[in-house]
């Protein structure tokens, strides 16, 4: 397996994109049961009870796991356990956990729960739907919902004219899986995946919100990827964004987890501070122009707190104004 898909089989940012859009997940993957709900009424994460039903040894990779509390149309309260199953390969006991998630959640809470289960991994042949055993005086069957990915690799044509975030969602997954020995092909994917997030109209948060999911799943070779900023900038800037672009404000905040990142391991808080310093004046060069001597040493001068704070308000910034602003009212601290 080639290094730059390693990233998506370690980590998700699945649980992210299912809080912000859990309606639609609801929509898009389990009409059914999302018929039965009260989409009016406000629906729960619950943390705190889900963490009381899992050991964390069992927890292994799985970080998608999630407990809600939703309202029926008939007005009774009802708890769903959405499980994302991340791993690359069939998991010999994941009809049993499933099984055992949902008892445990009647056990403690005196609760039903709708169990459901989102598959992602790439074994055509793998699909869990039940729990069972039988004896002659003893009989389980516990069956669950569950959707498989790959199924919409035929189904891709809907997926393209639906304006479901899931669609997005789907799509960048069932791309990344087919691209991962071709990275040319991953960029051209990804590339033309972003780029449907503005011909759809989408708000700046919702663009941020996909982008930041397309980005962790559909990562490259550092080169390709430094080709793919390159032309995404130029994307942004022809279509004379409003605000902030998306890639400037994601490749900030990145850059700036970077450089923490290279500050803890180095242990040197100066080497932080100066790592803070130069991507925040190449951020002011592209957001305001050229900068002065005078402007970059004053820039040099301020305080690592005040670097980060800067860094935070220049994403807003659309003139040298707003810079000479900032500094008036916040060197002299």
């Amino acid at each position: 397996m080639t290094n730059f898909s390693v990233r998506a089989d370690f980590d998700s940012p699945w649980k992210e994109i299912i809080e912000a859009y859990f309606p639609q997940a609801m929509h898009f993957f389990f009409p059914e049961t999302s018929a039965l709900i009260d989409w009016e009424r406000p629906y729960e994460f619950l943390d705190k009870e889900f963490q009381q039903i899992v050991r964390e040894a069992e927890q292994g990779k799985r970080y998608a796991d999630q407990l809600v509390k939703v309202w029926q149309n008939q007005g009774e309260e009802l708890w769903l356990l959405i499980h994302v199953e991340i791993q690359a390969q069939k998991e010999d006991n994941f009809t049993k956990r499933m099984f055992t998630y949902n008892f445990r959640i009647f056990d403690r809470f005196d609760r039903p729960a709708i169990s459901l289960a989102i598959l992602c991994d790439s074994n055509r042949e793998w699909r869990p739907s039940n729990y069972s055993y039988n004896y002659p005086n003893t009989r389980l069957i516990f069956e669950f919902g569950s959707v498989k990915l790959l199924d919409y690799e035929n189904r891709f044509y809907e997926l393209e004219n639906s304006d479901n975030p899931f669609a997005t969602v789907v799509m960048a997954h069932l791309k990344t899986q087919q691209t991962r020995s071709s990275p040319e092909q991953r960029k051209i994917w990804k590339f033309s995946l972003i780029r449907r997030l503005y011909d759809l109209g989408l708000g700046e948060q919702d663009i941020r919100n996909l982008y930041r999911f397309i980005d962790w799943v559909m990562i490259l070779p550092k080169a390709l990827e430094n080709q793919f900023w390159e032309e995404f900038k130029q994307f942004e800037q022809e279509r004379t964004m409003r605000y902030i672009t998306t890639g400037e404000r994601i490749g900030y905040e990145r850059g700036k987890q970077e450089g923490k990142q290279e500050g803890k391991q180095e242990g040197k808080q100066e080497g932080k501070k100066e790592g803070e310093q130069q991507l925040i004046l190449r951020l002011l060069q592209r957001r305001v122009g050229e900068l002065s001597s005078e402007l970059q040493e004053r820039i040099k001068s301020l305080s690592l707190n005040q670097l980060e704070n800067l860094g935070e308000a220049l994403l807003d910034f659309t003139a040298m104004e707003d810079l000479l602003n900032w500094l008036q009212t916040n060197q002299s601290a």
